[in-house]
Order: C-alpha cells, then sequence, then structure tokens
C-alpha cells in the first residue's frame, strides 16, 4: 500500500515540476509578447511617416533611412515571433509528455484499484473483519489489526479521488494542448505574412536606393553641406563641456581638491551613480519614434565609399513632438546653431545628455529638469509632416552611445 501511495506522490511531483515549468514558459512568452507589441507599433509608425514623406513626391534619403528603420524592426519582429514559436513548441512537447505520463498513471491507478476492489469483495462481511480483529494474539495487536482496517478503507477511497483527479487533469492537458497547438499555427502563418511583406519592403528599399543613386551629385552637396553643421555643433558642445570641466576644476583647487576628472559635489556624486545604474532603463527623449540613424561610423545609406561618423542617435517622430529629458538633472546650455536649430544640455552628475533639431526650448540654463520634462518642440521637416531629434550622452569627454542608456524595444 505505501508502495502504490509512493507512485502517486512521485507522479504528482512530475506534474508539479510540469506546472512549474509551464509557469516560467508563461513569463518569458509575456516578454515576447510584450516585445512584439512594441515592434508592431514601431512599424505602424514607420509607415506613417513614410505615408507622410511619400505625400512630397520626391524620394530622399530620409525616406530611405525610415525604411530602413521598418525593414529593422520587421527583422527583429519575424525573430521575436521565430523565438515565440520555438517556446510554444517546447510547451507542445511538455504537454504531449505529460498527457503519456496522466494515461500511464491512469491505468496503472486502475489496474491497483481493481485489486483493492476486488480484496474488498471477498472480505465484503462484517463478520470477517471482526473475527480478524478478535483473532488477535493481544490487545495490541487487535489496536493495530483495526488501524488496519481503517486505513486500508481510506486508502480505497484515495485511490479513487486519484483516478478522478488525473483523468480531470488529463482533460484539462489536452484541451491546453489544443489551445496551444492553435495558438502555433495561427503564429506561423502571422510569420510567413511577416516574411512576405519583408521581402516587398526590401525590393522597395532596392527601388529607393537605384532611384537616389541618380541624384548622386546632388546628395553628396547636401551631405557637405549638414556635415559641416554637425561639426560646428560638435565643436560647440565640446568647448561648452570643456568650459565646464575647467570651471568645477578651479572650484575645486580652490577647496583642496587637485581632482583631474570631473569633481562633483556628493549630490552630484549620487545623481551620477543613479544615471549609470540606470543604464538600459531611461525613457526615450520622444514618446514616439523610430531610430533612423545609429551612433558611431556607418557608410551613407546610397553614396559608395563614403562614411558617417554620428555622434549620437537620430529619431524620426511625428510633426510637432516635443523632446524630453531622459534623466533628471541641471541644464548647462541652451544654444542655437545654424541648420541644427535649439540644442540643450543637461548635466546628470558626470554625464551630459544632448538634444537637438528644436524650433523652440521651454528650459533656460541653470534650471533643474525632471525625468521626462518636456524641453522644446522639435523642427517640422519642410514640405514633410514628420521631424527629427539627435541626442548625445557623454561622460566628461567621452561620447556614449544613447541606444545603450534608453529603453530598447
Amino acid at each position: 500500500m505505501s508502495k502504490l501511495k509512493n507512485k502517486y506522490l512521485v507522479f504528482l511531483g512530475v506534474l508539479g515540476l510540469f506546472i512549474f515549468s509551464i509557469t516560467a514558459h508563461a513569463q518569458s512568452k509575456t516578454d515576447l509578447e510584450k516585445k512584439k507589441a512594441r515592434l508592431l507599433k514601431e512599424i505602424r509608425l514607420t509607415n506613417k511617416l513614410l505615408k507622410e514623406t511619400k505625400k512630397n513626391k520626391e524620394l530622399s534619403v530620409g525616406e530611405l533611412l525610415i525604411l530602413n528603420s521598418k525593414i529593422n524592426a520587421r527583422n527583429r519582429l519575424i525573430r521575436t515571433m521565430n523565438s515565440e514559436i520555438q517556446l510554444i513548441g517546447n510547451d507542445i512537447s511538455s504537454y504531449e509528455s505529460n498527457i503519456v505520463l496522466a494515461e500511464n498513471e491512469i491505468v496503472r491507478l486502475k489496474s491497483e484499484y481493481a485489486k483493492i476492489i476486488y480484496y474488498a469483495y471477498k472480505h465484503r462481511n462484517t463478520y470477517d473483519k471482526i473475527m480478524f480483529i478478535f483473532a488477535s494474539e493481544d490487545v495490541n495487536q487487535a489496536y493495530k489489526r483495526l488501524k488496519y482496517i481503517q486505513q486500508y478503507t481510506e486508502y480505497r477511497k484515495s485511490q479513487a479521488q486519484a483516478i478522478v483527479t488525473t483523468q480531470n487533469d488529463l482533460i484539462q492537458q489536452i484541451a491546453q494542448l489544443k489551445e496551444v497547438q492553435q495558438e502555433n499555427s495561427a503564429l506561423i502563418s502571422l510569420q510567413v505574412q511577416e516574411k512576405e511583406q519583408l521581402s516587398v519592403e526590401k525590393s522597395e528599399q532596392e527601388n529607393v536606393v537605384k532611384h537616389l543613386q541618380g541624384q548622386e551629385e546632388d546628395l553628396k552637396k547636401k551631405l557637405k553641406k549638414s556635415e559641416a553643421a554637425k561639426r560646428k555643433l560638435q565643436k560647440a558642445i565640446q568647448r561648452i563641456i570643456e568650459a565646464e570641466i575647467r570651471k568645477a576644476r578651479e572650484a575645486a583647487r580652490k577647496s583642496g581638491n587637485n581632482s583631474k576628472g570631473f569633481p562633483m559635489t556628493p549630490e552630484a556624486k549620487k545623481l551620477s551613480a543613479s544615471f549609470a545604474a540606470n543604464k538600459g532603463k531611461l525613457p526615450w527623449p520622444v514618446s514616439t519614434g523610430t531610430i533612423t540613424a545609429r551612433f558611431g561610423k556607418h557608410p551613407h545609406p546610397v553614396l559608395k565609399g563614403i562614411v558617417i561618423n554620428n555622434n549620437g542617435i537620430d529619431i524620426s517622430t511625428t510633426k510637432g513632438s516635443k523632446t524630453r529629458a531622459i534623466f533628471s538633472g541641471v541644464v548647462s546650455a541652451v544654444a542655437i546653431f545654424p541648420g541644427e536649430g535649439k540644442v540643450v544640455m543637461i548635466r546628470h552628475g558626470e554625464y551630459i545628455s544632448v538634444y537637438s533639431y528644436m524650433s523652440d526650448v521651454f528650459v533656460s540654463k541653470g534650471d533643474k529638469i525632471s525625468t521626462k520634462q518636456e524641453l522644446g518642440v522639435l523642427v517640422n521637416e519642410a514640405g514633410k509632416n514628420k521631424a527629427t531629434m539627435h541626442i548625445e550622452i557623454w561622460k566628461g569627454m567621452t561620447k556614449l552611445n544613447p541606444e545603450y542608456w534608453i529603453y530598447r524595444k
């Protein structure tokens, strides 16, 4: 009897592990579904921006960058779907294995229960049970035999309940298996549609590139003008940061601190540490947008042999969008730069964030800023219902990749 009970307990243990595994999978599946929803939202935004761009009836590098961003998001969406399909596939395998286990357990339980019923039938006479007890050699043995009869009766009831419970579990798991199989089929179908759409977008990308390659000289002129404006902005930013560092060091020397880095007050150190601790979790500098130009050196999307160096990232968003602070801090500078619009710089202890391409700003130098506080309105691109912002993050004189600091989609 104890062996039967142990077998049933082992089965329940295996079932418990299976349920724990499914719960863990559910958590991962929830994360994948959230990521999928964010990517679909980004794709809808790029579709809206492309629609507005095409109203101009003139293909541009800006349109190509948005299209590239949409293709990138679509690729990530397909990879996310693939991960979800694999996860569901694992769940299906687990359900199938557990169904086999439950079916075998039901067969075993029924077999053992049949033996119990047969034994009970043979000893169904109450007189036999009384005689079994009275035939004991002493009171202690009589007590043990009485307890045995009671335990056997309880065990028979528990075996019957075990069969019912296992059958119910089996029915539930079969239903859940059918559900995840249907979900898997639907997801595979959606992934096929996404791959077909990706193929269409890549063909469109090739056509845009070919068209723009026919405007090579005009593109080079625009690029030269744009790069000149960016260099002026970078030199200005560096001068402001250098001036702040010099000022901080002079103040520190007067107080007897000859630090070579960026001297900070205890309050600034705390702010700097908090900023660093939030790497990868900082909010986006716009409420909605898609990255269209990434950090570092990259080949020009159209002009062969030309490399573009970006000290931050560019984010395309909708017309009239506002820029917001990625973290609390103090405004270091507000300036106007030809070709770049108005620029706001915010210090977060040792770190500084730079926001460009604004037509109007709401803050002034020295203002204390809170996370997500609106800083200004972005410049609307001529003839288009969209805007682009540029953000940089510095640590001292070192440029950092903002994409690693803001929340990753």
